[in-house]
């Protein structure tokens, strides 16, 4: 089970409401230590002194803020610690707003906000359902690692998310920031018509499993025939076309495309193309088994898997690792067989 990474008191009105803050969201970027190349020799960084070249101690390191000109303000810990915000235990929420309102450019990250004890259940529903039937959003401040947040609370079907927010000052104006926004065009009603005539072709309905990170399959992928020994063939792809379309006849070219529309990103997923050498092929065992029908599974992404298990109709496939869903795949694919002969 997750383990809260905060837990003190949700508030509103005289309403207190003993929560745990957990973790709604996971990265699963695949990271990678650095090496020397050539070596199994880690890199590793110190903490330089820029002028004298020695290691500097972390308890001798003090903060600066640049204030131009070369210069900088500097700040001691000790300073820092008596100003921080200081060790609150409460989600105060200060007003409810209709959940439209709220641009999500202000969201941050989402937890789930969870009750602590079996007499704070009662009021965590209370607060659940009146949430929901209002369809509002409470809008609270807190603490968290001495750094003051400000959140937007919200039912999710049975639990309460805390979304933490950019504060005002922190978004920035599109108008000041960026020169090339288009500004006084007009268009025909049919090439309006058009625009929003594919739009329309392409719309489905949310669904998050419908989209993937292709790249980290490809790195996955990548790593896996590194670790069975095999090599990464790099195939040149056909010489690109420099046939330049006007902008209507692009739109007419995408909606035509488009009637073939499927949701999802799973067109942008290439498969990697691996090889043995001739002598490792015809020691290794596990190569020969994947000669047979089923052989393909092992060099297959995960993306690929999901989409025949997906065919199969396998339960639970979208939990599943990997190597689950060969599994998974490979017993449908007997089940079925054994249920045609």
């Amino acid at each position: 089970m997750a383990r809260a990474i905060w837990t003190g008191a949700l508030t509103f009105g005289l309403v207190n409401v003993p929560v745990g803050l957990y973790s709604a969201t996971e990265d699963k970027t695949v990271h990678f230590n650095q090496f020397e190349r050539g070596t199994s020799s880690r890199i590793r960084y110190k903490r330089i002194n820029e002028d004298t070249g020695d290691e500097v101690d972390y308890d001798d390191i003090v903060k600066g803020e640049d204030i131009g000109d070369g210069r900088y303000v500097i700040v001691t810990p000790e300073e820092l610690e008596e100003i921080e915000p200081g060790r609150s235990r409460i989600i105060d929420i200060s007003d409810f707003v209709d959940v439209a309102e709220i641009d999500p450019i202000y969201y941050q990250k989402t937890y789930y906000l969870a009750p602590q004890n079996d007499e704070a259940q009662r009021a965590y529903a209370l607060l659940l359902q009146a949430m929901e039937r209002a369809g509002r959003v409470g809008v609270a401040t807190f603490v968290m690692r001495s750094k003051q947040y400000l959140a937007a609370i919200r039912p999710q079907g049975e639990v309460l998310t805390l979304e933490t927010m950019f504060f005002a000052d922190e978004v920035r104006d599109p108008v000041e920031e960026i020169e090339q926004l288009p500004v006084g065009h007009s268009f025909k009603a049919r090439d309006l018509d058009m625009a929003v005539s594919l739009i329309e072709s392409m719309t489905t309905g949310w669904d998050p499993g419908n989209y993937r990170d292709t790249y980290r399959d490809r790195v996955n992928e990548l790593i896996e025939a590194k670790r069975r020994g095999e090599e990464v063939v790099t195939e040149g792809g056909p010489a690109g076309e420099s046939n330049v379309l006007d902008l209507m006849d692009a739109l007419r070219a995408s909606v035509a495309e488009a009637k073939g529309h499927r949701p999802g990103n799973s067109k942008d997923v290439g498969k990697l193309t691996t090889r043995r050498s001739g002598r490792e092929a015809s020691e290794d065992p596990a190569a020969r088994e994947q000669d047979g029908p089923d052989g393909d599974l092992e060099r297959m992404t995960k993306k690929d898997l999901y989409d025949l298990a997906q065919g199969l109709d396998v339960p639970g496939r979208s939990k599943m690792t990997r190597e689950e869903l060969a599994e998974a795949v490979r017993s449908a694919r007997s089940a079925a067989g054994s249920k045609a002969s």
